[in-house]
């Protein structure tokens, strides 16, 4: 049974969820390491994943599918996240790193022009570089001289964030379109888990201070972003064109700017606010049906 009109509220839903990714983790990561926090993290995705595709008797993969799985989740969850907490730790703003990892829609569109034969139309090439300007705008836009000051190490775990989010977000294109969503998520998220595990016994002390705010930061963390926002970021993967997925990304910073104004009072400067609307503009043109004819 097809549900058009709750199909198309999904983007919205997962910008939505998304965006609140790094509030979550700001509120977590004073109790917790960052490859330790993403292990955790990983490990109580896992249980409820398995708990659901028993429920729902899903499908599960053949063996060379789940492999294709577990190198989407290695890319998408493990390098992304694991590529993002180590370059904040090693001192990058969030706000740089966000920018660096925004050059991903342009990114995974190159990639998909030269892999999946995926062509995009000047108006969208357009869209993207629009979206790319308002993203940088907003996220610049107060930053302080100094923090621009980035250390090599910081520079290339968001460089391989940014890679692999693009490659796996295509990848997943390419070979996980069979899979169930479920049973799927099972073999991402244990691959993932296997490499904070490493990362985490390795680099760090895993040492933990259960406060309620980490437990409800955690409990979101998992529940709204790695359950929810990834199973409809895996929805869109399959039914959409990479390029226009990976545009909805530009989205997430103006939203998140806003919740952080309607949550917390921070102020919106009159540059942030041209910024989303050019934001907004550029995903528009990717997104309209005369961008794809």
């Amino acid at each position: 049974m097809s549900y058009p009109r709750l199909t198309r509220l999904v983007p919205l839903l997962f910008v939505l969820l998304w965006s609140t990714g790094f509030i979550g983790a700001k509120y977590a990561l004073p109790y917790i390491e960052p490859f330790y926090l993403l292990f955790v993290r990983m490990i109580m995705t896992l249980v409820v994943f398995v708990v659901l595709a028993l429920l729902y008797r899903s499908r599960w993969p053949t063996l060379r599918q789940g492999g294709h799985q577990a190198v989407t989740g290695l890319l998408v969850h493990g390098c992304y996240l694991g590529g993002v907490f180590a370059a904040i730790k090693l001192d990058m703003p969030a706000g740089i790193a966000a920018i660096i990892v925004g050059l991903q829609p342009l990114l995974t569109s190159f990639i998909g022009w030269q892999w999946l034969g995926e062509r995009l139309r000047l108006v969208q090439w357009s869209g993207l570089f629009l979206g790319l300007a308002g993203v940088a705008m907003i996220l610049l836009d107060g930053q302080q001289a100094e923090a621009l000051v980035i250390r090599p190490a910081a520079l290339i775990a968001v460089l391989i964030a940014l890679v692999a989010i693009s490659v796996g977000t295509l990848y997943q294109k390419k070979f996980g379109g069979q899979v169930d969503l479920l049973t799927g998520a099972i073999w991402q998220y244990l691959s993932t888990a296997m490499l904070m595990a490493v990362l985490a016994f390795v680099f760090e002390e895993r040492q933990v201070e259960w406060t309620l705010t980490l437990m409800l930061s955690l409990g979101w963390l998992v529940f709204g972003l790695s359950i929810s926002a990834i199973l409809l970021l895996m929805f869109m993967i399959r039914e959409g064109e990479s390029a226009r997925v990976a545009s909805y990304f530009y989205l997430v910073p103006p939203v998140t700017s806003v919740e952080a104004w309607l949550l917390f009072g921070e102020a919106l400067s009159v540059v942030q606010v041209t910024a989303i609307l050019v934001t907004v503009f550029g995903v528009y043109l990717v997104l309209k049906p005369s961008a794809r004819q």
